[in-house]
């Protein structure tokens, strides 16, 4: 019920929670006295570790890849320059001290991808220009980036770092935590490859290396948060056995632990201390949404080439989410005097945020003239249906095919295999066995989807423009022993491939991999 009605409404699904947790809360109708910050970070930071795994192991690489450095660059400097920005505002606009100006900046420079994409799945918007894809890793990959400034600012302000130090720390944060990330994304592909397990270890496997990449640059002085979205990367786009039940597994845990931190984050809010803080908060969100976050996205993006509607958009979309909330957390916990609420003020920006970025990212969409409807927006993600066992076959009869005119009693079809529809023009068939087929016909074939130890599956790859393969037949196109194109996707209409067909620019080659 809750997910239908603020999908209606175009807000994510989690701002009930948020609600739910003010509704149990100390001054809500069951008043529920929770104000345990030390425990609330806690379980908060393992729901972001399995978040930003998540994070990693659903994003499409293939999907990503031609747009990731501007991604990475968004998710590095772009998230510095808009907390920096953010910082100058409130030092100088709000007359807020110089290290909360900093902390608040850190803490709400990062973007909530589970918040962007909700929204995106739920009103199906394919997005022109790669859009979705950027999203998708810019959003997944820069709560690392935010982690180490709220950090490096808590660590000024209790004395523990000089100016120097703050070099080193970035260093450590950004180099340890991306060659742990990379060692134990490859270690973890390695073994789930090499060594077969019980049903249900791998999940069980797979979590544990999660969690452990965390803890081991997280101890040396590197960034965990960054070591596990790598992790989750280098493994969501691997080829490993039962991955389509491993995303669906993290799927469901990453949507119960953002319910957890948003739960949590109702009941830690007092909803009588909000009134004070609100007038700066609102100032504060209105001052990211529509200057900080869009000077920093134009400064970045212009000079890349990327047109003004998707800069816009991607400014828009840059909604906060459970990150913000668990650093603001930690800053709670830190023993940090401050003057000002930062939690509640990061409170009030996330319920900003989500209620009306969340609610018009889809208005804002269309009238930016990016929505794409040949564009699909699951592709970004690694549950995208195009890797799944075959179950339906489509054949299409020309006038030289030997079961024209025939009827379908008089057809030797193989074992377990039966034909469920007949696309005839615009009609739709239901076939008997005293149903003759005719020209022109297209059916739809069922067979029982294969499976066993090694599973058949089906990948994409596009030839773009400086494609080795543009141009090529298909007898000469090399991939591994184990693979073979079965489809080519070709403006809008399936093809068959023999030896002697040619691979144009544009071309999806559908290739059958055997695990």
């Amino acid at each position: 019920m809750f997910n239908r009605l603020t999908s209606e409404l175009g807000v994510p699904t989690l701002f009930v929670f948020i609600v739910l947790g003010m509704f149990f809360g100390s001054e809500g109708i069951f008043k529920i006295n929770f104000h345990n910050y030390i425990f609330a970070e806690q379980i908060c930071s393992i729901a972001l570790i399995v978040i930003m795994f998540s994070g990693g192991f659903g994003a499409n690489w293939r999907e990503a890849k031609p747009i990731a450095v501007k991604s990475f660059i968004l998710a590095t400097f772009g998230v510095f320059l808009t907390g920096a920005i953010l910082a100058l505002f409130c030092y100088f606009a709000l007359n807020m001290g110089l290290f909360e100006s900093m902390l608040i900046g850190s803490v709400i420079s990062s973007t909530d991808a589970a918040s962007v994409f909700s929204i995106l799945r739920s009103k199906k918007l394919g997005l022109k220009e790669n859009t979705a894809s950027m999203l998708e890793v810019e959003s997944g990959s820069n709560d690392p980036c935010s982690y180490m400034m709220t950090m490096i600012t808590l660590a000024f302000i209790s004395g523990r770092i000089s100016a120097g130090g703050v070099l080193y720390m970035t260093f450590a944060q950004f180099v340890y935590g991306a060659i742990a990330g990379i060692l134990a994304g490859f270690f973890t592909v390695f073994t789930l490859r090499n060594v077969k397990m019980a049903d249900g270890f791998d999940m069980v496997f797979v979590t544990g290396a999660a969690i452990l990449s965390f803890a081991v640059p997280s101890a040396i002085g590197g960034n965990g948060y960054l070591s596990v979205y790598i992790v989750g990367l280098i493994l969501g786009n691997a080829d490993i056995r039962n991955k389509p039940s491993l995303v669906h597994f993290f799927n469901g845990i990453t949507g119960l632990a953002q319910m957890i931190i948003f739960f949590l984050l109702g009941l830690l809010a007092y909803p009588s201390q909000i009134p004070p803080v609100f007038a700066p908060s609102f100032l504060i969100f209105l001052f990211l949404t529509f200057a900080a976050r869009p000077m920093a996205l134009f400064s970045i993006l212009t000079p890349m080439k990327c047109s003004i509607p998707q800069q816009l958009l991607v400014s828009f979309a840059g909604i906060r989410g459970a990150a913000s909330i668990v650093f603001a957390i930690m800053v709670m916990v830190s023993g940090a005097s401050l003057q000002n609420d930062v939690f509640h003020i990061t409170f009030c920006m996330v319920l900003l945020s989500i209620a009306f970025q969340g609610s018009l990212l889809p208005w804002v969409s269309r009238k930016l003239k990016m929505t794409d409807p040949n564009a699909d927006v699951m592709k970004t993600f690694n549950d995208y249906t195009g890797e799944v066992d075959v179950q339906f076959i489509k054949l299409a009869l020309d006038n030289n095919h030997p079961w024209v005119n025939k009827k379908i009693m008089e057809l030797v079809l193989p074992p377990d295999t039966l034909i469920v529809v007949i696309l005839r023009g615009e009609t739709n068939v239901i076939p008997s066995g005293a149903t003759t087929l005719q020209e022109d016909d297209i059916c739809v074939l069922s067979a029982p989807a294969f499976q066993d130890d090694k599973s058949i599956k089906l990948s994409e790859q596009k030839i773009a423009h400086d494609s080795k393969w543009k141009g090529k037949k298909i007898f000469e196109f090399s991939p591994n022993h184990d693979e073979l194109v079965v489809m080519i996707k070709r403006n809008g209409r399936s093809v068959i491939p023999r030896g002697s067909t040619t691979i144009n620019e544009g071309d999806i080659l559908v290739i059958n991999k055997i695990l």
